[in-house]
């Protein structure tokens, strides 16, 4: 690993990225989208927080205010964003709001805080207690959704609410009891708490298969709940038999993932950067903080090295990271492509420098930094 040259590379992003055209959104500036508030946006601008905190730089984090100012009123309302979706990606980019309400001190970014917090005070949810991953996708939980909006909740009661964070953790208990494979160690992407979905098994709600990168936000959401609830028993237990399964199905050569987990070798499959990115940052992060045993960092570092060996290069201080997966999930009713089969997985597109790639590898260089 060249550090100088991901630093480099880091920095440049930096340079040229704005809300209406950051440099790590492929997808969206290829489609004209323009700014939005988006999960993305925010799994980079959280890995951006970590490196001015890492490297001590206070450019970083002062990009980070700039960048969410852009969508911020004084009255913490938020430009593009709209609750009646009850989308649980929408919440993803709040989690910076507490890092820049204890640096700067401007009421916005507490009332906005509050404003995402509202969203899922009133998100629709199973019968279980779980939030509808969106309205679109009624009565459905995704693994995806767990890093989207349960991080966010324990930040929120923790620096804003009563510091109960009950609900996340019964929330996670029923994914760990609806969605996990014993024989496997490994979830499932997604669970229809109806059983009413094209895509969902007739007897349990799960889908059919598992997906790498929903495994992923799993897990880089578990160990950052570990970080913020660190008497929590039941959850750490969950994340180490989540890493003890996952570790299981690393490509021996890279230490990669595959992109349908269990199913290495099959025809069709390839290593995944974006999911495999998300596991090594949580064996890592996991790793330092005592949760998982220490042999799990050495796990993580293997596979970011992988991911740099395979599929990342370098121009000058340009970066090609290849081997992303540019979007997977399950329906809706009129999009029965997407049915969570092994076929379907693998047949979305492959891609490079697509965000949802890059700011998975960032974060995880930020928890590389760290050890």
């Amino acid at each position: 690993m060249d550090a100088t040259k991901i630093d480099r590379y880091i920095d440049a992003l930096v340079e040229r990225s704005t809300p209406e055209a950051p440099a790590w959104n492929i997808e969206a500036v290829r489609q004209g989208k323009g700014a939005s508030w988006n999960y993305i946006d925010g799994c980079m601008l959280t890995a951006l927080l970590s490196m001015a905190e890492i490297r001590g730089d206070a450019r970083y984090r002062e990009f980070v205010r700039d960048y969410v100012d852009y969508f911020l009123s004084p009255d913490g309302s938020i430009k593009s964003y709209d609750e009646a979706s009850y989308n649980l990606d929408n919440i993803n980019e709040g989690r910076v709001l507490f890092a820049l309400y204890r640096a700067y001190g401007d009421e916005k970014y507490r009332l906005a805080a509050e404003r995402l917090h509202g969203q899922l005070l009133r998100q629709p949810r199973t019968v279980e207690g779980n939030f509808w991953h969106k309205k679109i996708y009624p009565n459905q939980v995704w693994l995806d959704g767990i890093y989207m909006a349960q991080v966010f909740s324990a930040m929120y009661e923790q620096n804003f609410g009563s510091g109960d964070c009950g609900d996340v953790l019964r929330q996670i208990a029923t994914v760990r009891e609806k969605m996990f494979d014993e024989e496997k160690g490994l979830c499932y992407h997604g669970y229809d708490a109806s059983r009413s979905a094209f895509w969902a098994d007739k007897e349990t709600g799960r889908s059919q298969s598992f997906w790498l990168r929903s495994m992923g936000w799993l897990t880089v959401a578990l160990a950052d709940l570990c970080e913020l609830l660190p008497e929590a028993e039941a959850l750490k237990a969950f994340f180490r038999e989540l890493m003890a399964g996952a570790a299981r199905y690393a490509d021996p050569e890279t230490g990669m993932y595959y992109q349908v987990v269990d199913q290495g070798g099959r025809e069709g499959n390839y290593l995944e950067t974006s999911g495999s990115a998300m596991l090594a940052y949580a064996m890592l992060k996991g790793a330092r903080l005592g949760v998982l045993d220490s042999e799990y960092a050495a796990k993580g570092r293997k596979t970011f090295n992988g991911i740099v060996d395979k599929y990342l290069t370098f121009n000058g201080d340009a970066l090609t990271l290849g081997g992303i997966c540019l979007v997977a999930g399950l329906g809706p009713e009129n999009n029965r492509r997407r049915d969570g089969s092994f076929a379907y997985y693998i047949s979305e597109p492959v891609v490079e420098n697509d965000a949802k790639g890059v700011a998975p590898f960032v974060l995880c260089y930020t928890e590389i930094l760290r050890a």
